[in-house]
């Protein structure tokens, strides 16, 4: 979502190239593409002002250090400018304060926002979160106005294994206070209370959530935002936040093509948290705010803290130590392949991970759409799929007729098949000899030394290893095709 603000800062750094030293006259053209980037991204106005001017304070009033740790270190004018801006972004979007006050009996948290920005889904992610807390969460369908919005909290509340509380014909008012008496009979100590929103602030939605809130007294009132309406985003939040002096934020859909100017605006502008970012329609989709995994997730750097945090949802830990022992040991086939592509699925989009990844995260521009697109992945699944169990098991197996059959199967062609078993087998080499190199402690320096992996195909070092194939050319490869399509069809007629 912050290609646009990701763009802007590395222009900017680009724009300091080759330059000897921070100066006014060398900082103007850099501070430009950012104040572009920022307007584009629709950060309100007030706040570029005020993060330009820090920025330039920062980059100029400051003395480069040279030592660090009694080592003497070089810093480039572009890496003091980038330090400068994650700094200013962190303060910008900080202090951070992800808490919920859950000392109530029970404690009650209000989700408020408008029609459309996700209050019910986010509903739904919370009280699994706290659920896996040890929490024992009461989600209350309290909007009555939209079309199935009961029936969706109480599909989300049956597929989480939380209680969903509603009775038909009653004021959401009333809901409220006799869903509270209901936790306190059943032993709930939270109660989530999903309420309704409007396609714009009015003064009757505002007074209902205003009643529900003296009504119940919730020490938490989280308001749910899409981060893709830009800087209405901010102006809502402005009257929502004058009307019922809420706790904090959720911003959501950050997985859309959103400019992402919301998540820098909002905190300045209000002066509340953002509590949680919510991304994608699966109840795992929720984190807890990290100011600098956002400021790093901007400026390229990725945010290794977030994804390792995200695997650990997801991957029971002795388990992933047992999967990693059977990679590095290049014993794996096409079913430990899907296991882990399923694992990735469940993280969230492709494009989102990478870009996470440090030193991905700054060439995601220079990487296809199309080799980052979710749907390789189900077209790679669907060609696992047509094998038998004995090629997933035993992936040398595969030989041209077979790979022809699983074409056939999958509906995808020859080539495609191909394509998938070469990329499978090399990965299986390399981690092979990854394996091998962590247990050589000699090798293992040679290689952090700029060595490469011997034998690793393409790598320094190696002398191409047993999968190694010659680079061929367009033409090289249409003739080799052209060759193997009369191949299996001379194949097929002696059959």
């Amino acid at each position: 979502m912050f290609d646009v603000l990701s763009r802007g800062f590395k222009n900017a750094t680009l724009a300091l190239q080759g330059k000897a030293r921070l100066s006014e006259e060398s900082l103007s053209p850099a501070l430009r593409e950012v104040r572009t980037s920022l307007l584009q991204a629709d950060v309100e106005l007030g706040v570029v002002k005020a993060f330009l001017a820090q920025v330039k304070e920062k980059s100029l009033g400051e003395i480069v250090p040279l030592k660090v740790a009694g080592q003497s270190i070089k810093l480039s004018p572009q890496d003091w400018f980038v330090k400068a801006c994650y700094d200013e972004l962190c303060e910008l979007m900080g202090p951070v304060d992800t808490s919920l006050d859950l000392d109530g009996r029970p404690a009650v948290i209000l989700m408020v926002g408008l029609q459309g920005s996700g209050k019910t889904t986010t509903s739904g992610k919370i009280a699994k979160m706290l659920a896996g807390e040890g929490k024992k969460p009461l989600l209350v369908a309290a909007d009555i106005y939209r079309p199935a919005a009961v029936d969706q909290l109480q599909t989300l509340g049956r597929k989480i294994g939380v209680p969903v509380f509603h009775q038909p014909d009653t004021n959401p008012v009333e809901l409220a206070r006799l869903a509270v008496i209901q936790a306190r009979n059943t032993g709930r100590d939270v109660v989530i209370v999903d309420t309704a929103g409007r396609l714009t602030v009015d003064e009757a939605m505002m007074q209902e959530v205003a009643d529900i809130k003296a009504t119940v007294q919730p020490k938490n009132v989280l308001f749910v935002v899409d981060a893709m309406i830009g800087q209405d985003a901010v102006r809502t939040a402005k009257a929502f936040d004058d009307r019922l002096d809420f706790t904090g934020f959720v911003l959501t859909k950050l997985d859309g093509d959103a400019r992402g100017g919301a998540a820098l605006s909002i905190k300045s502008v209000t002066g509340k948290p953002v509590k949680f970012l919510g991304q994608g329609e699966g109840m795992d989709g929720i984190e807890a705010f990290r100011p600098e995994g956002l400021a790093q997730r901007i400026l390229g750097m990725g945010d290794v803290v977030g994804l390792v945090q995200d695997f650990e949802k997801h991957v029971d830990r002795q388990t992933a130590e047992k999967d990693a022992e059977k990679l590095l040991r290049g014993d794996f086939g096409y079913d430990d392949f899907v296991k882990q592509l399923q694992t990735v699925r469940k993280m969230g989009p492709l494009r989102e991970i990478m870009a996470r990844m440090p030193m991905i995260g700054g060439m995601m521009d220079q990487i296809p759409q199309e080799a980052l697109d979710d749907r390789e992945l189900d077209r790679t699944m669907a060609i696992i799929g047509s094998m038998t169990k004995q090629e997933r098991k035993y992936p040398d197996l595969l030989d041209e007729s077979r790979m022809e059959r699983i074409a056939e199967g999958c509906g995808r062609n020859f080539d495609d098949v191909e394509e998938l078993h070469e990329r499978f087998l090399q990965a299986r080499e390399m981690m092979s000899m990854m394996g091998r190199m962590m247990s050589d402690p000699a090798a293992m320096q040679k290689m952090l030394q700029g060595g490469g992996l011997p034998g690793m195909p393409g790598m320094p070092g190696g002398p191409g290893g047993p999968i190694a194939r010659p680079q061929l050319s367009a033409d090289e490869k249409i003739a080799r095709r052209k060759k193997q399509k009369e191949a299996r069809k001379a194949r097929k007629k002696n059959r």
